[in-house]
């Protein structure tokens, strides 16, 4: 009888696989034929089978959709129990599509199964960069962004920032964020995709590229070697580590939409959002992401000493309207400038204005195409004159919508059109929006409210009221124990008696008219005999 394998103690269905086994050898020992091979029992039926049709086809019809809408594992199994009531696990579930998603791939023919080399990275050596698209609810407003990603390949320590557009100055921008944030450059190379603002041409299926002129000046300053994956979704699997990461970032951090008033506001959650992935461990690593980039940070190339400028340079001419085109947007200026060409350095999310390297204006960066931003400021010398266009224009509308206009502004505004009528009235109102340009926003509408409460309607007294609420922010705060009751009252002086109170004291006496008095006498006196003589 041959020798059998030592195996572990069986359990019963073995015990009995063991015992077939056994009188199997032992006839063919005696006999020297082999009995007929036993038959290949049937798969045995899972709870999964009446569903694996449906499943089947689920994947099929996700060869033609978009490729960020497809169905995960989690998708399919959550439609099987809600659509189809089946009573499944999820595990279940994410064996069969594991198995089943490659296999209609292949049984497509659209895209066969292709081989993959794992790779070593070196610390210090070697990152990825892309951008990847991402909803906003932006001042109630939903918007599309861009959500640019610098990622180390070794430590998997990435760096995002939220952009209005994914351009040349946005893509400039991220790097200079990402590469102090993290505190050095690659040594090595930096993957990218063929982004327009990098790559002008792609030279066939090789790997040449014609590199954008301020790229090439950028990348030489901070000392990047680039490298270009190839064009189109074939391309995609080079910098899969940035891909993915962007795809993680965007389900764990922009679900549900984050709702902000600014994108300031939404990059600070940003950077928040980077230091808690940092304790992070991605798939098998025995360490964190943070423990794997402090023994990377030190092997980086130190950053370049002087600043490298990002913004894009436009010479616009200020047409009649104080407004100057800037890609598909207009943006205000002020008035005097018509005619004249200013200076335009444009960031992502920001613009700058310069008229002979003085910075006229500056705005935030419209994300709509065709839009106007317009700022109130700019048009008050002309509304000086011009009166009876504040209340239907354009930049007046948008200061309120932006919260600048405010109702304190509009209740001051009517109370004084009631006692000075329409055109004084407006005429004070902008003669205290004129304020704004040496005092505090805060400080004027203070000084707004409490010459409304005072009954004052003059930009004098609203200027007096301005400054001692800037004068109340300087002093002391009271000492302990000292009570504070209430608003103080309004006390409103006009700038005449305010400038009479402070002049020196008058010792003169007071003027007399007694002589004047005596003239007057005299005169009746001699009148009257002047008459009597013509009388005799």
């Amino acid at each position: 009888m041959p020798e059998l394998l030592r195996i572990r103690r069986p359990t019963s269905h073995q015990d009995t696989l063991h015992r077939t086994i056994k009188i199997h050898c032992q006839s063919v020992h005696t006999t020297g034929v082999a009995s007929e091979p036993r038959k290949k029992l049937p798969p045995r039926a899972t709870t999964l089978d009446p569903y694996k049709a449906v499943i089947d086809e689920i994947l099929r019809a996700d060869l033609d959709a978009p490729r960020k809408q497809r169905h995960t594992v989690t998708r399919i199994f959550h439609r099987l129990v809600e659509e189809h009531g089946a009573d499944v696990s999820y595990g279940v579930v994410r064996y069969y599509v594991a198995g089943r998603r490659p296999e209609i791939l292949v049984e497509s023919g659209k895209a066969p199964l292709e081989a993959f080399v794992p790779q070593t990275h070196l610390p210090g050596h070697e990152a990825e960069v892309d951008f990847g698209d991402v909803t906003v609810r932006l001042a109630g407003e939903l918007v599309t962004c861009y959500l640019f990603s610098f990622r180390l390949s070794y430590s998997g320590k990435a760096v995002h920032r939220v952009f209005a557009s994914c351009g040349q100055e946005a893509f400039f921008e991220g790097h200079v964020h990402a590469l102090r944030t993290l505190g050095g450059v690659p040594r090595t190379k930096v993957r990218y995709d063929n982004l327009k603002a990098a790559v002008a041409r792609v030279l066939g299926q090789s790997r040449g590229r014609v590199e954008a002129d301020r790229w090439i000046a950028f990348r030489s300053h901070f000392g990047i070697e680039s490298f270009y994956c190839r064009p189109g979704i074939e391309g995609a699997h080079e910098k899969g580590g940035v891909e993915g990461m962007i795809g993680y970032f965007r389900r764990n951090h922009f679900v549900p939409v984050p709702e902000v008033s600014s994108l300031a506001e939404l990059n600070e959650m940003v950077e928040q959002w980077d230091r808690q992935d940092d304790a992070r461990r991605i798939g098998s690593r025995p360490k964190t992401v943070a423990e794997y980039f402090a023994l990377e940070q030190p092997l980086l190339m130190p950053l370049p000493e002087e600043p490298f400028e990002t913004g894009r340079l436009f010479t616009p001419r200020v047409d009649r309207y104080g407004q100057i085109p800037v890609r598909t947007n207009r943006y205000s200026v002020p008035i005097r400038l018509i005619g004249k060409r200013v200076r335009v350095v444009l960031h992502a999310s920001h613009l700058v204005v310069y008229d002979q390297n003085v910075e006229v204006a500056r705005h935030e960066r419209l994300i709509a195409k065709g839009a106007v931003r317009l700022d109130l400021d700019h048009y008050l010398e002309v509304l000086v004159r011009k009166p009876g266009a504040f209340p239907g224009s354009t930049a007046l509308e948008q200061a309120r919508s932006a919260g600048r206009f405010t109702p304190v502004h509009d209740a001051w505004w009517d109370q004084a059109r009631k006692i000075h009528g329409e055109r004084d009235g407006t005429r004070a109102l902008i003669e205290v929006l004129l304020l704004g340009r040496h005092l505090p926003h805060e400080h004027v509408v203070a000084g707004l409210a409490a010459a409304l409460r005072a009954g004052a309607m003059t930009a004098d007294a609203v200027a007096l009221e301005a400054r001692k609420a800037a004068q109340a922010e300087t002093e002391p705060i009271p000492a302990a124990g000292q009570m504070i009751s209430g608003n103080p009252p309004a006390t409103v002086t006009s700038l005449h008696e305010w400038r009479l109170a402070h002049l020196p004291a008058d010792t003169r006496p007071l003027p007399s008219v007694t002589p004047y008095d005596q003239l007057l006498r005299h005169r009746r006196i001699s009148g009257g005999d002047h008459r009597e003589g013509e009388a005799q």
